[in-house]
């Protein structure tokens, strides 16, 4: 068992992708509305070693020992990865270790506005920043950020992190009806894109429960109407988890034990990550295909969202 790696995790975009986890569960700058991996616990622009960095490298060297390589080395998890204070030490590790292995970093970007954050991220492949608004009152409302951030803040961080970055940039903007899918907040979502010029737009939706209940996920014609809307040659959607079953890295003896787990008795995703001894991160993937499969459903009860057979 790993405590700080994990996966390899099918992803459409990565293909097979190790994770690195750098911070405990959930700490993070924003507690987003739609986030799947659950409420912030600690919300925190405090940058710090969360996890002791030597034990993370030790976790890693002993990984690559005793497995083949992954395509895509990423840095996410169960809170904002940014936040670790040796994030550059581990990331240089990595690559001197695996030099052939792109590394990629899942962010919500909202710290870029440090020089010293941007720095420790130069020297990756691929950085996957979002952005979900383009003005402060639905930056509040939709990422619910820690007090000392703004949109404006925000923005300029992502801005001057493309002047220095020399890698790939894939911005991911979530789309929420009845949050941030009108025209106004949109033609500012816009404008602060054209900024920032990233080499892809990626718009994504809600792909299962959110931490506020009323939230729905924006239908495909949704999302095609804001492409169009963005007129950019580089916006796709990639709000399609079925496809994740074409990925090589699909694994059915994963998807089979968790329907038979939830087949026997309804779980939370806290259940299935500590009876499967899987990352929530990988969890969470195969829960998406079940349910667009329409083979299991979500009830609410007290103590969370539970899985179970439809």
């Amino acid at each position: 068992m790993y405590k700080y790696v994990f996966g390899p995790v099918p992803s459409r975009r990565l293909g097979m992708s190790l994770g690195i986890d750098l911070v405990p569960r959930k700490v993070c700058s924003l507690d987003c509305v739609y986030c799947e991996v659950g409420k912030t616990t600690r919300l925190t622009v405090e940058r710090k070693e969360y996890f002791n960095t030597q034990k993370i490298m030790a976790e890693l060297e002993r990984y690559f020992a005793e497995n083949p390589d992954p395509d895509y080395i990423t840095f996410s998890g169960s809170g904002e990865p940014t936040l670790h204070s040796n994030l550059k030490d581990i990331m240089d590790f990595v690559q001197h270790s695996r030099p052939q292995i792109p590394v990629a970093i899942l962010t919500n970007g909202t710290l870029f506005h440090e020089k010293s954050v941007r720095e420790s991220l130069l020297n990756a492949n691929l950085v996957l920043p979002s952005l979900d608004a383009g003005t402060e009152e639905v930056f509040q409302k939709i990422n619910r950020p820690h007090k000392s951030l703004t949109i404006g803040q925000y923005i300029e961080g992502l801005v001057a992190f493309r002047e220095e970055f020399h890698g790939k940039i894939w911005l991911e903007v979530f789309i929420l009806p009845g949050y941030n899918d009108n025209p106004e907040e949109l033609s500012e979502m816009k404008k602060a894109i054209v900024r920032i010029n990233p080499d892809s737009v990626q718009l994504n939706t809600l792909d299962r429960p959110g931490l506020v209940q009323e939230l729905t996920a924006a239908s495909r014609e949704d999302l095609e109407r804001i492409r169009e809307f963005f007129e950019m040659d580089n916006v796709e959607i990639i709000a399609a988890s079925p496809q994740r079953k074409n990925s090589d890295s699909y694994r059915k003896d994963v998807e089979s034990a968790m329907y038979e787990t939830i087949l026997r008795r309804p779980c939370t995703l806290e259940d299935l990550s500590k009876i499967l001894g899987l990352h929530r991160n990988e969890i969470n993937k195969y829960l998406s295909i079940l349910e667009k499969e329409n083979k299991i459903v979500t009830v609410q009860q007290s103590r969370g969202i539970f899985y179970k057979i439809k």
